[in-house]
């Protein structure tokens, strides 16, 4: 069984198609369906079943792509094991990222982990933090930053606490307060990230726990719009501070979300037992320093590292 035919078939699946496939395994559209074809004949049994435009799983499919896709990742983790025996003189970060708040938090970083390691390549995927949640668990990434709580089948470093604050017309009956709490929104409708971003989760969550289901009355995945929405009028959006205070714009108000149990808790995160490659140890190390300049503990203390963090690299080069 070639892991080349396995690969295919695995991005098959993923992609929704062979044409998408192909561009993703950098190869011809016939050249994916032969491979998937001599996989069917190698294992005796149809693995998808074409239905209209579509092409869906086979039960013996459905197996196969749960085996083959453990088996491409323990690949994966073989060569970065292999390529830590040469150092940090190459390799490859594969990390994700958020798409919000990551040109805040994380460029500073990417400068200070490239000028360090300038012969890593960093593959990035950008998307909202459940997504990248999903792409962590195939294996496809090794680090993802997402928002605490995570599945205990991650392990975490953390990287930034901010509390929220609720953006609304200026406006708003509510706009000069210093703060507002979330019982004082609840007749409110709310203007939410799409459902990819776990901020959504959250603060549905903390809305729960008060006793009410928000009214949405519009969602985005760009920031940009999300607050004219907002301006416009349709209703209250929640962001953390970070970033709304270097976004401040005429005729939109920040008011501070005073619950104490609803913060933007962002985390880089990785798969529990999981092999970690040099490089993604010295994004982490980049990270927990930046973390803990930010917490700025008290002369003679020791920040304290994460349970479950793995030992970071030496800063020294190899010659």
């Amino acid at each position: 069984m070639e892991l080349r035919n396995l690969r295919a078939f695995v991005e098959v699946v993923r992609q929704g198609g062979f044409s998408r496939a192909a561009k993703v395994v950098f190869a011809t559209q016939p050249t994916v369906s032969k491979a998937v074809r001599q996989l069917e004949e190698e294992l005796g049994t149809p693995l998808l079943e074409r239905i209209g435009h579509r092409h869906t799983l086979t039960s013996a499919g459905e197996a196969v792509y749960r085996h083959a896709t453990r088996m491409l990742t323990a690949r994966d983790e073989l060569l970065s094991e292999l390529q830590d025996i040469q150092g940090l003189r190459r390799g490859t970060l594969q990390l994700g990222l958020p798409t919000i708040g990551s040109n805040t938090l994380f460029a500073p970083l990417f400068a200070i982990y490239l000028h360090r390691y300038p012969a890593i390549d960093i593959r990035l995927a950008e998307h909202g933090s459940v997504q990248l949640e999903e792409i962590l668990r195939a294996g496809n990434i090794e680090l993802a930053a997402t928002l605490l709580p995570v599945s205990h089948e991650f392990e975490s470093q953390a990287v930034r606490k901010e509390p929220l604050v609720a953006l609304m017309p200026a406006n708003h009956r509510l706009a000069r307060r210093a703060s507002v709490k979330l019982d004082d929104l609840r007749t409110e409708p709310f203007v939410q990230l799409e459902s990819s971003f776990a901020l959504n989760r959250i603060i549905l969550q903390a809305c729960h726990r008060r006793g009410f289901e928000p009214a949405v009355a519009a969602r985005s995945g760009q920031l940009d719009f999300l607050t004219a929405l907002v301006a416009a009028g349709l209703g209250i959006a929640f962001l953390p501070r970070l970033i709304m205070d270097e976004r401040r714009q005429a005729g939109l108000a920040h008011v501070l979300l005073d619950e104490p149990d609803l913060n933007w808790d962002l985390a880089m995160i990785w798969r529990r037992g999981a092999y970690l490659s040099l490089a993604a140890r010295a994004w982490l190390e980049i990270v927990r320093d930046a973390h803990s300049k930010e917490q700025a503990p008290e002369p003679g203390t020791k920040p304290q590292q994460p349970s479950g963090a793995p030992r970071p690299p030496s800063r020294r080069r190899r010659p």
